[in-house]
């Protein structure tokens, strides 16, 4: 197999967790916490700035058939403590991202007039969190995945006055991650996993503990989508 076709192979990374950390990837400043407000951050849509997305593919490993559309949201929370942001675990027997930590989302249907209402229809589906209590604020950069998607990520605030209905066949569970953790750096792990063949990726992870103890490992489209809003913020 050449080069080039490892490239374009689907691949799977059975342990993300045993990737070693690249110590050598620069340190970043934290967004400071003054613009992480649901204004400021309202305000940063309103008027985007000059910025440029850090990473938009898994093209190490995408389908070659044609990417499908789909969507996401990326909920913040409006928490009194500052906001955060609403992440699910994918249950273990889907075919696709099983057990991964995930926005809320999924693919396109015929019936949906956009991206975003892909996003708020999923979201409703996946974790019952209904649209009136979600304010859209805009999208960010689509992300092309290796399992053959083109995501588009769309950002949303949602009231702290909210309840959750999960739906047991996708989602094993929801948790929130502090947006002042995700927009710090010093949080965010590049990892470099490699084949035994010769092939390699690397990779953003976040690894989160909850107050509960619980572990998440924030990883792949995940990690990169916020590594994306961190300089959407940042910028």
């Amino acid at each position: 197999m050449s080069g080039s076709d490892r490239l374009t192979q689907r691949r799977s990374i059975i342990d993300p967790r045993l990737a070693p950390v690249d110590e050598r990837a620069p340190l970043l400043p934290a967004v400071d916490f003054a613009r992480l407000s649901p204004q400021a951050i309202r305000q940063r849509f309103h008027q985007p700035p000059d910025w440029t997305p850090e990473v938009i593919d898994d093209r190490y490993r995408t389908s070659p058939d044609l990417p499908r559309p789909a969507a996401v949201l990326v909920p913040l929370v409006c928490r009194s403590a500052g906001l955060s942001v609403l992440l699910t675990e994918r249950t273990a027997h889907l075919t696709s991202h099983a057990g991964q930590v995930a926005f809320p989302g999924g693919r396109t249907e015929p019936s949906d007039a956009s991206p975003v209402a892909t996003a708020l229809r999923e979201t409703e589906e996946e974790i019952g969190l209904h649209r009136s209590h979600i304010e859209v604020l805009g999208a960010m950069p689509q992300y092309l995945t290796g399992s053959g998607f083109v995501v588009t990520p769309v950002v949303g605030l949602v009231e702290a006055a909210h309840t959750l209905k999960l739906d047991d066949n996708e989602v094993a569970q929801a948790f929130e991650v502090p947006l002042v953790f995700l927009m710090d750096p010093a949080n965010h792990q590049r990892r470099l996993y490699r084949w035994s063949d010769g092939g390699e990726r690397s990779f953003f992870a976040m690894p989160w503990t909850g107050p509960d103890g619980d572990e998440h490992f924030i990883w792949g489209v995940t990690a990169a989508m916020i590594r994306n809003l961190y300089r959407f913020v940042s910028a």
